[in-house]
């Protein structure tokens, strides 16, 4: 992109969506903005977020991983607990896990408490650059230093509504 653009694109497509849809109503414009707006947020924070991380060999995805195994109790969980947790398909942990496993950040060994299944554990310089990745997303207040206290709780809120009515979690 070559800069920020005169005018906010989000609110055209809403103008040109009401032209197009006269009869949809203002609740689904309202809503199309919204969505829209939280897609293209999610586009620029992780933009961001995978900037600052970069420099440690990290992405967003592999970041999460590795606080995960930090703030576990042993350093360590099942592959299928870190998917869970994660909310993220097998898949996406395995490849996730490889990466960081590639690093020298995560070590993978049969899980005691089942023969079948392996456990991600945390290593020392996992640790390490889990920690100082996080000291450098503190400063940005993890992408979002633009936004008041106030803000940043009800974005909180209101998004927590949505993860609630999608399922996500129970109340």
């Amino acid at each position: 992109m070559s800069g920020p653009l005169a005018f906010d694109p989000i609110q055209r497509a809403s103008e040109s969506w009401a032209k197009h849809y006269p009869d949809a109503g203002e609740e689904v414009y309202r809503s199309m903005r919204a969505v829209t707006s939280i897609m293209r947020a999610q586009q620029v924070l992780l933009a961001g977020l995978d900037a600052v991380l970069k420099p440690f060999g990290l992405t967003f995805s592999r970041y999460e991983a590795l606080i995960l195994l930090t703030f576990s109790s042993a350093g360590s969980l099942p592959l299928s607990k870190v998917g869970e947790r994660l909310q993220v398909h097998a898949t996406s942990v395995t490849n996730v896990v490889d990466r960081l496993e590639a690093s020298g950040f995560v070590k993978r060994v049969p899980n005691p408490s089942d023969g079948r299944g392996t456990l991600a554990v945390i290593t020392d310089s996992g640790r390490e650059v889990a920690d100082a990745a996080t000291q450098e997303l503190h400063k940005t207040q993890f992408g979002l230093q633009d936004l008041q206290a106030p803000d940043l709780e009800a974005l909180f809120r209101i998004l927590r509504e949505l993860r609630i009515g999608a399922g996500d979690f129970v109340r």
